[in-house]
């Protein structure tokens, strides 16, 4: 459950507001009883704890439940530690031995935790260097393969702006006269390097002048869905994997300068920790590559438009699998 004061400004924003937009759940440690399936129980992993944590969104909460249900269909012992608030925060737990694992995005990792200034527009090349970097410099391994999904940041606009300004992509924003040229935000992409600020440079506007600093509002992520759908904003922060674009009716612009990083999620865990359970990896090899930018957006629309809770979301696709019964 979220906590302190933003979250409850925004579950009051969130109670004038519709189900399908709001997208906050309560994400409790309740884990469900589930069998083996294709996961098999390992003798080395019998009774050994591990401490999954996740991000506070609901992408990030029903990855966390994927990984809580295979180690415990696996014979290991699991806390559920998910739901924690920002990246930094979650990232923070796993290198302080605070939590064990949790799924990371490749961009995140190499911009944010890194601090790399130039993404790598190849998949395949900026899964290594971030595996190769972060484990050289921090000792956290990146397991092989990450899921093909991927969580990129995007701004979408709603159909009546979409028309009126003929909005298709990024570098349509300088169309749009700067009084309408609004934006609603969260303040992690405010502040990000791979976030607001360098998407405006890449795009060639800038924060102050082309872009006044009253035309960005800095709000929860399920309100600012709520806020393009009703025009509050011209242009909002989503994720390309988040299930209420198509449910919302809202146009994703296209990332035509190919700004954004590329975010595939991968188990990350203290290399200490895989040395002492190589058959982790094995696991996790099982349902990484299942995991699709389709597959993905259909779970999160479960949880966020439908209502679902990310435990069961997790359990219903894991079980449709084959991984556990």
């Amino acid at each position: 459950m979220l906590t302190g004061r933003r979250s409850r400004t925004a579950l009051a924003a969130c109670a004038a507001l519709t189900l399908a937009g709001c997208g906050l759940k309560p994400a409790s440690a309740f884990i469900p009883d589930v069998e083996p399936g294709s996961i098999r129980p390992i003798p080395g992993l019998k009774d050994v704890t591990f401490r999954v944590t996740s991000k506070e969104f609901t992408e990030q909460l029903i990855l966390g439940k994927i990984a809580v249900l295979a180690l415990k269909a696996a014979g290991a012992k699991v806390k559920d530690h998910t739901n924690v608030q920002g990246s930094a925060s979650a990232r923070r737990s796993i290198t302080t031995g605070n939590n064990d694992l949790m799924w990371e995005y490749t961009g995140t990792g190499w911009i944010t935790y890194l601090g790399q200034e130039n993404p790598i527009p190849d998949a395949g090349r900026q899964f290594t260097a971030v595996r190769d970097l972060d484990v050289r410099k921090n000792h956290i391994a990146w397991l092989a393969p990450p899921a093909p999904l991927n969580n990129t940041y995007a701004l979408a606009v709603n159909a009546a702006a979409q028309r009126k300004y003929g909005l298709t992509k990024l570098s349509d924003m300088a169309k749009v006269p700067v009084a309408q040229r609004t934006f609603c935000v969260e303040s992690e992409f405010f502040s990000r390097n791979d976030g607001m600020r360098g998407m405006f440079k890449a795009y060639g506007l800038n924060y102050g002048s082309t872009v006044p600093s009253g035309n960005v509002l800095q709000m929860n992520t399920g309100v600012i869905f709520n806020a393009v759908q009703h025009g509050r904003c011209t242009f909002g922060e989503v994720t390309a994997t988040d299930g209420r674009n198509k449910a919302l009716h809202l146009t994703v612009l296209d990332d035509d300068r190919r700004f954004f990083p590329i975010y595939n999620p991968a188990i990350t865990i203290r290399e200490p920790l895989l040395r002492a359970h190589p058959e982790l990896t094995g696991i996790f090899a099982q349902i990484a590559p299942k995991l699709t930018t389709p597959v993905m957006t259909a779970l999160n629309a479960k949880a966020d438009v439908d209502g679902n809770d990310p435990v069961f979301v997790a359990r219903d696709w894991m079980r449709q699998q084959g991984f556990i019964k």
